[in-house]
């Protein structure tokens, strides 16, 4: 049985000034973003993106990212809290930070994205879906470090369970931020990558996206303590598995609306 090894939660530290490693996980995962991103303009220029384009859906998808995950995890997760202790809302650098909130955000700059550049939607969307797993890991990794957002409890002698002191009861639990990082992360950026490395379907790979997180998130959720959300705390069915299932249905039907429309 495991121990988290309780990072510091300050990376770098100069004078009065200090790097929080959840704060370099964002920065790593908008850096993955960007690299990506410039790798498929070059890779598939069927596509028609240009570095402006890129460099607009960059600036205003790391607003729709903060902002929209902020104010989910307010909204979704801890509204209590935050009425209670409304300041805190802008304390990002302690974590706590909901994805279906930031997706919430990303959706609204795509739609802004589209009307600027004279794409559409689900144009943007499927360009915009492979770029976006590698970053869902890093904020996992983060959330790692942190010791946040722990698994429920586990078999001791499973060999990577492992205990969390910040949960303050010395159980052993699932190390849940690394399947999810595993899962949403990896195994979905490598999906994604694959699958759009050549021309598809318009609406098929944000449908895959959607599809992918959905079911990856609520498999994961059976391993990851619930939290209590706005509908309160539950074994059965989590706030983040409720969150995941119109993503589900959704992201079925683009994906599948988009095969039957494609020619051949």
């Amino acid at each position: 049985m495991l121990v988290h090894p309780q990072f510091d939660p300050v990376a770098l530290a100069i004078g009065p000034l200090a790097v929080r490693w959840y704060g370099l996980m964002y920065v790593c995962a908008f850096a993955a973003f960007m690299l990506l991103g410039l790798r498929r303009t070059k890779t598939r220029p069927d596509q028609g993106w240009t570095r402006e384009e890129l460099d607009d859906l960059m600036f205003w998808g790391v607003i729709g990212v903060v902002v929209g995950g902020r104010l989910g995890q307010v909204l979704f997760y801890e509204p209590a809290h935050y009425l209670a202790n409304p300041l805190e809302i802008l304390a990002v650098w302690h974590g706590g930070m909901a994805f279906h909130g930031g997706l919430i955000g990303v959706l609204l700059v795509l739609a802004r994205h589209a009307r600027k550049f004279g794409r559409s939607f689900l144009e943007v969307g499927d360009f915009v879906g492979p770029l976006v797993p590698l970053g869902l890991l890093f904020g996992r990794i983060g959330n790692f470090i942190n010791g946040e957002l722990w698994g429920r409890p586990a078999d001791p002698s499973l060999p990577w369970a492992m205990v969390f002191p910040q949960a303050g009861d010395g159980v052993a639990r699932h190390p849940s931020q690394l399947y999810q990082a595993s899962l949403e992360g990896l195994a979905l950026f490598v999906i994604l990558w694959l699958y759009t490395s050549r021309p598809r379907p318009v609406g098929a790979a944000s449908g895959l996206f959607l599809l992918g997180y959905g079911s990856f998130r609520f498999i994961a959720e059976y391993f990851r303590d619930p939290d209590a959300g706005i509908f309160g705390k539950s074994d059965v069915i989590s706030m983040g598995q409720w969150l995941s299932l119109p993503m589900i249905v959704l992201g079925l039907w683009l994906f599948t609306r988009a095969r039957q429309r494609a020619p051949g």
